[in-house]
């Protein structure tokens, strides 16, 4: 998962937190130890306090009075603002990027797409779709809206992976995926972002659908 570059003892708690969070490793609802993880990483208190701040920043982690710092919950009305925030920021970043993108971008999206056709798992499946939609988007040049925008597949790719057993994980993607790179090679600016508007829709729903059977299965393994 992306997050600041830097090799500080806090930023590294930090990336361990959000990987272990988005694979699942870590459970919604589960409870995160600064004990434990002090002794993981031969650290005081003071570090792992702030890779607790940096990870509840981004909304995977909760501090709760008296009780501890737990893993966020998964909900609907998440995925139903994960999905409207990049239907706004993502055609946003596409709209910009269109007028600069050159053949590179363009041959870098279309080896995402192969990519993900030969993806064998959800893991290298999501790996490519990353890839493709950063294809696209990179060229506009507006690093606050880049990071954002990857905040949020950050946060779409913990539900997939939540998911996964419960619902297909290329569900019609890697079609929408062809049209929208054809609107894009045509330049087609208007084109392109409702189509990327549609396939963003597509894919909440899906997640939603998922998170349904997930909650059947999660509540016969309660976290405790």
């Amino acid at each position: 998962m992306t997050m600041p570059d830097d090799d500080t003892l806090p930023a590294r708690i930090a990336r361990t937190l959000v990987d272990r969070i988005v694979t699942g490793q870590l459970r919604p609802g589960e409870r995160v130890r600064q004990d434990a993880l002090a002794a993981e990483f031969g650290a005081s208190h003071v570090p792992v306090r702030e890779a607790f701040r940096q990870v509840e920043a981004r909304g995977l982690l909760v501090s709760e009075p008296r009780k501890g710092v737990r893993v966020s919950l998964l909900d609907e009305a998440s995925v139903v603002e994960i999905s409207h925030m990049r239907g706004a920021l993502e055609p946003l970043a596409l709209r910009h990027a269109m007028p600069v993108m050159t053949a590179a971008d363009i041959e870098l999206a279309q080896a995402a797409i192969h990519s993900g056709a030969q993806a064998q798992s959800m893991q290298d499946w999501e790996a490519a779709n990353r890839a493709f939609h950063m294809a696209l988007y990179r060229p506009c040049a507006m690093p606050r809206l880049l990071a954002s925008i990857d905040m949020l597949h950050e946060s779409r790719t913990r539900y997939m992976y939540a998911t996964a057993s419960c619902v297909a994980w290329d569900p019609g993607s890697q079609r929408e995926h062809r049209q929208l790179l054809s609107a894009v090679r045509k330049g087609d600016v208007e084109r392109a972002c409702r189509l990327l508007e549609a396939h963003i829709a597509d894919a909440g729903e899906t997640l939603i659908q998922g998170l349904e059977a997930w909650r059947s299965i999660a509540a016969r393994n309660p976290v405790r």
